[in-house]
């Protein structure tokens, strides 16, 4: 190996070792890419940046932050956290968990099924993992236990399905992935409708299946007449978020407004829905603009150490060793494509997504589309790799959320093991997605062919 290449293997694992440290990402990636862009100089190794091999990599560096932050797709971020944050706040869900309970309660697993369908309503109106998880455990962790579930089903139930917002558009991690890739984020969120709608099907079918066979696991709640006042109940409260999904990732597939501009149109929407619920006040407006702003600081922080971090990276060959390494492999394409996919879901158990999105997935991307595949597809395959490392020891971060809510008697440890049939579900439909790329191309191609 070369000079410039160790130094590159160094720089990623030394990131890697840094992580366990708990200091705070954004300072190590952005500490890592001037400590070894000094030893580049220092060492005189070849410094393979278009400027040459100098300190004015701090010009260039400069230069790739001004691009980000004048992106105006990444205007969408903070208007997606707005409205998802709010609407985590206007009581929809509620009304959602009363009605769908009423009509799913009677049946082995309906309580659990209930929790997965307003999973995925809110997973394509809010898109924030925190929200979703904790609002789904106030909401329907209680009861479930309340009417004899077992823990660990019931635990496992409410964390995986509230990740399914970070896949199912709007998603941010879509949004992040389409910057880093140059991608459109409308062939993003077209792609990646179809996988979530899949994931929450095998949630369903899974839980069904529990109940028939293992009924004292999923008992069936009291039955309560179903009458057309409780079907306009459940009208009534399914209307608002579809009109959010409506407004949001219609006037997108549409084509009638940008990603950034539907953004807007959703927070706004969010905010007339809190209006009309009246559950917006001056304290929630204001936690609501703290919150935003906590969480756009943080990915942006991230953001702009590993635009620094993978400019230095590359300086040093780091993506042409990769992309070395993984073409040298003696599997074949697809053999090159599960490695990609296996080392991802191997780091999602020690790294969160956004370090593997805006690290590893720029460095694989170039190989991905030497071997012949289709970016979108390659992309929101990732993107079901990535939902994995919410539930994974020991950085599953929708564990601890869960925690944090849960009843005093509920251990960690019962969650771990609610979870796991949950990652092998997710792994199914990676492998389904992997040999049927038509689950992810098929949208996109009816919109634009």
């Amino acid at each position: 190996m070369a000079a410039n290449e160790i130094l590159a293997v160094l720089m990623f694992a030394s990131f890697i070792l840094l992580v366990f440290t708990g200091f705070p990402v954004a300072w190590i990636l952005g500490g890592l890419a001037v400590l070894f862009s000094a030893l580049a100089v220092v060492l005189q190794v070849d410094f393979a940046l278009p400027i040459g091999m100098d300190w004015a990599y701090t010009s260039l560096t400069v230069e790739r932050i001004w691009n980000v932050m004048e992106n105006w797709v990444m205007v969408a971020l903070p208007m997606f956290i707005f409205m998802g944050l709010l609407l985590d706040r206007s009581g929809i869900a509620n009304q959602l968990m009363v009605s769908f309970a009423r009509l799913f309660g009677p049946v082995r697993g309906g309580l659990a099924i209930t929790v997965t369908l307003i999973g995925l309503l809110l997973a394509a109106t809010t898109g924030i993992i925190g929200a979703s998880v904790v609002l789904l455990a106030l909401l329907g962790l209680p009861v479930m236990l309340q009417q004899g579930y077992h823990q660990t089903l019931a635990t496992g139930t409410v964390t995986a399905v509230g990740t399914l917002g970070i896949l199912i558009p709007p998603s941010i991690m879509l949004v992040l992935m389409a910057d880093r890739m140059s991608m459109s984020v409308g062939d993003l969120f077209l792609g990646a409708v179809f996988p979530g709608v899949l994931l929450g099907g095998l949630y369903i079918l899974y839980i069904l299946a529990v109940g028939l066979i293992k009924p004292n696991l999923a008992p069936a709640a009291p039955r309560a007449p179903f009458d057309l006042a409780a079907a306009w109940q459940l009208f009534a409260a399914i209307l608002p978020p579809a009109f959010l999904i409506l407004a949001v990732l219609g006037s997108i597939f549409l084509g009638l407004a940008t990603p950034t501009e539907a953004a807007g149109v959703g927070a706004a929407g969010a905010l007339l829905l809190a209006l009309l619920k009246r559950q917006l006040n001056r304290s929630v407006m204001a936690e609501v603009l703290q919150e935003t702003t906590k969480t756009t600081a943080f990915i942006f922080g991230v953001l702009l150490g590993a635009t620094a971090f993978a400019l230095v990276l590359r300086g040093l060959g780091g993506d042409e060793l990769i992309e070395r390494v993984l073409l040298d492999l003696p599997f074949g394409p697809s053999g090159v494509m599960i490695c990609i996919l296996l080392a991802t879901f191997l780091l999602g158990f020690f790294l969160d997504w956004i370090e593997l999105t805006l690290i590893v997935l720029p460095l694989v991307s170039p190989v991905v589309v030497s071997l012949g595949f289709d970016p979108i597809w390659f992309t929101v395959l990732f993107a079901v790799c990535l939902q994995t490392s919410f539930l994974t020891p020991p950085v599953g971060f929708a564990i601890f959320y869960l925690k944090g809510v849960a009843p005093p008697e509920i251990e960690v440890s019962t969650i771990y093991t609610g979870v796991l049939p949950f990652i092998l579900l997710q792994l199914i439909a990676m492998v389904i997605i992997f040999n049927w790329e038509g689950v992810v191309t098929w949208l996109p191609a009816q919109a634009y062919g």
